[in-house]
């Protein structure tokens, strides 16, 4: 190579911009949750046109709220050190560009759940709704917005169920709960480890407004504990057998040990063990669910 020839880096494609908008891992998760609603409710035959529809709706209705959350959190996102390089913090998008992105993609997983029934519809409207309209702008008022959050966070099984089902009922209940309590520490978890972005971006999350950690870990304990009762509610709803109720007593009690242990002191370090022990126990929860139904 020529000493006097200059390389230029290779242009991210815009296309990769547009995938990050719709924070796909976030999305991926929410689809999951909506089709283990789906595949765990009352029927003994699958419709696969349903589910195809299902899936397709609530992936768009998730990717478009994700991408006009950005839009509304582009300026505070400029400010965290974790979100700074996002399309439109960083400049590579047009606000307006990823609001008509958020808004079609928003209207069209709405219209494609309404093919399967105007409930699930619904759902995946006031999912929406909640994210945007409530969880969002409470952000940046007060720590309760983690509690807030959790709701549109754990509608999404519940889609799945009215999907297979065309009505809500005691099993998308248990499923709401688990998604909803298990929400609760893995955000504080996040918040921990990243409190200083939060404070920077001002958000008053509890980690931030407190500053020694003994709320959170407090919290996170209870959290974690009541997680366990929660977790059992399909059994009790004759969704699961024992030997979910088994795994999910051992899985519960793991996950309150790491509670526990971040809770004896609030390292960056423990906060992180927190996080990856809840990202590894919802799927194995779920998994144990789903193959509790076959």
């Amino acid at each position: 190579m020529n000493a006097g020839v200059q390389v230029l880096p290779l242009a991210r494609p815009r296309v990769l911009d547009y995938v990050a908008l719709a924070k796909p891992r976030v999305t991926v998760l929410v689809v999951l949750t909506a089709l283990l609603g789906f595949v765990i409710a009352p029927g003994s035959v699958v419709d696969w046109v349903l589910l195809v529809y299902t899936v397709v709706g609530t992936a768009l209705a998730a990717a478009g709220a994700s991408a006009l959350n950005m839009v509304m959190e582009r300026e505070t996102d400029g400010r965290m050190r974790r979100t700074r390089n996002r399309p439109l913090p960083a400049g590579r998008l047009h606000p307006s560009e990823a609001t008509w992105f958020g808004v079609g993609a928003a209207v069209t997983g709405v219209a494609w759940l309404a093919l399967v029934n105007p409930l699930t519809a619904a759902v995946g409207a006031l999912t929406i709704v909640t994210y945007l309209f409530v969880y969002t702008p409470l952000k940046f008022k007060t720590s309760f917005c983690t509690v807030v959050g959790a709701v549109p966070g754990a509608l999404p099984p519940v889609i799945g169920w009215t999907a297979a089902t065309g009505s809500a009922g005691a099993g998308a209940v248990a499923l709401f709960a688990i998604l909803f309590i298990w929400q609760l520490p893995h955000f504080l978890a996040i918040g921990w480890m990243y409190r200083e972005d939060y404070a920077r971006a001002g958000c008053p999350m509890l980690p931030v407004q407190d500053p020694d950690g003994a709320v959170t870990g407090r919290q996170v304990v209870l959290q974690s504990l009541a997680l366990i009762s929660v977790s059992l509610l399909p059994v009790v709803v004759g969704l699961a057998d024992a030997t979910y109720m088994a795994g999910a007593l051992a899985l519960g009690g793991g996950f309150a040990a790491l509670s526990g242990h971040f809770a004896l002191a609030r390292t960056d370090a423990r906060a992180r063990r927190l996080f990856v022990g809840s990202i590894v126990y919802l799927p194995i929860l779920l998994t144990l669910l789903a193959v509790s139904r076959l």
